[in-house]
């Protein structure tokens, strides 16, 4: 008894005539299972340097620390400022305060 003809035969024997990969065959793939794998891309620019910058612990660590500084600075200043102003204005309204007291004793003094 002779069996069927098999419907993948004739598949299989367009299949045996792969025509020659690409010179680019294996980036390609590796570059598709890497974005399968949800590696991060390689752009380039410099957000992407930015970014890179950010990823390293040590550099992200030192930003924060420069950023916190940098902010309790700035409050150090303007509390300083604000100090100085606040003085002068203590100084301001002591001489108005002592001022009548000293024109009204050189008047006294004065034939």
């Amino acid at each position: 008894m002779k069996t069927p003809p098999d419907p993948l035969d004739s598949l299989l024997d367009r299949w045996s005539k792969t025509p020659e990969p690409q010179s680019r065959l294996a980036a390609e793939v590796w570059h598709r299972i890497s974005i399968a794998e949800g590696a991060p891309r390689q752009s380039t620019g410099w957000w992407a340097t930015v970014e890179a910058w950010f990823a390293r612990p040590p550099f992200a660590v030192m930003f924060i620390a420069s950023c916190a500084l940098l902010g309790l600075f700035l409050a150090e200043v303007r509390v300083n400022h604000a100090q100085r102003e606040r003085s002068e204005q203590i100084a301001r309204s002591y001489l108005q305060l002592i001022d009548p007291l000293m024109t009204a004793r050189n008047e006294e003094t004065q034939p």
